[in-house]
């Protein structure tokens, strides 16, 4: 059975009030164990605010502080696995691991693990536990492996595996190691302050050591990223309804309430205040079309559930391959 480990923060890099980038090492200068590109680790904090599921008279649940028999909130132990957003050669050669993650709320209420970790300080406050092995399926070799193009969709903090990834996909080009594989990165997040990596991941595209393609989005943009050309707008899921030319998620839902002869009111203020999807400039819709011959193509996806399952009836709908991430 793998062990815990002592672990501590060494930094920690704030993308917004509930988005991070967390950084840990050992503490004993011990190596982490050796890992591919997409593979999760299990990380523990003592410290984490408790709650607990409950069930009202109408069978609905939620989520409630936990409280001890003096009504003091209830504090203990958390472990939850998260995807490692370092790529396997940076973790070799520097020592970290490194993790994009957002406050998880239920209800009212901060994620239990989320809430202790976003307390943290490298400089006090900074030591956690981690499990002294990584494991996971969701990698190129498992998932991706006979396929010419290999789409990766991330919804928020779903980006973490692909920017594993294409770090090391780019290292191992830099090294001689080639590859006829089309990568294409299609990422959204709320504003561009927001798309982690967003810098690293364009340069890696510049480059242009191995076949890569970067469409950053965001789903709130402010004036500055609707004046940005580099940055495309809309949420992942209509943004690659786009790019196949269908309605966007919610034209179709207000299309099916209207053949129900439900009332749509509801779902037409939602379209209306939908952002419009559009590419950024260095990339065309035929451009990205012609990358993603569906019987050559594999679509990744890790993220937001609803959204994934949007992106699978998508990538169905055209005959394209599927795969999740999901533990």
């Amino acid at each position: 059975m793998a062990e815990k480990q002592l672990g501590i923060l060494i930094k920690r890099r704030k993308l917004a009030p509930k988005l991070s980038i967390f950084r840990i090492a050992t503490t004993d200068g011990k190596q982490f164990p050796a890992y591919q590109a997409g593979k999760y680790i299990a990380l523990r904090r003592e410290d984490c605010l408790l709650t607990k599921k409950v069930t009202d008279p109408a069978d609905r649940t939620s989520y409630v502080q936990s409280r001890d028999e003096h009504g003091k909130l209830m504090r203990g132990p958390i472990t939850h696995s998260y995807s490692i957003s370092s790529a396997p050669f940076e973790t070799l050669q520097k020592g970290y691991l490194e993790f994009y993650v957002t406050l998880e709320v239920i209800g009212t209420l901060s994620g239990r693990l989320t809430e202790s970790l976003f307390r943290m300080d490298p400089k006090k406050d900074n030591e956690l536990t981690y499990v002294d092995r990584i494991v996971g399926n969701f990698t190129l070799e498992k998932r991706a492996s006979g396929y010419q193009n290999v789409l990766m969709v991330g919804t928020g903090t779903g980006l973490a595996p692909f920017a594993s990834m294409i770090k090391q996909l780019d290292f191992e080009a830099s090294q001689g190691e080639t590859t006829s594989v089309r990568y294409t990165l299609l990422h959204a997040n709320r504003t561009v302050n927001e798309l982690a990596y967003h810098k690293q991941l364009s340069d890696i595209e510049s480059a242009a050591r191995f076949d890569f393609v970067y469409v950053p989005s965001v789903s709130r943009p402010t004036h500055q990223d609707l004046t940005d050309p580099t940055i495309g707008k809309g949420r992942a899921n209509n943004l690659l309804r786009f790019i196949f030319e269908m309605p966007l998620k919610e034209e179709e839902n207000l299309q099916q309430i209207a053949l129900e002869e439900r009332n749509s009111a509801g779902q037409a203020r939602v379209l209306s205040k939908t952002v419009r999807p559009s590419l950024p400039q260095h990339t065309t819709r035929k451009d990205l079309q012609e990358r993603l011959t569906p019987s050559q193509t594999v679509i990744l996806s890790c993220g937001n559930p609803r959204s994934m399952a949007d992106i699978q009836a998508i990538g169905e709908g055209h005959n394209i391959h599927f795969e999740k991430e999901d533990w």
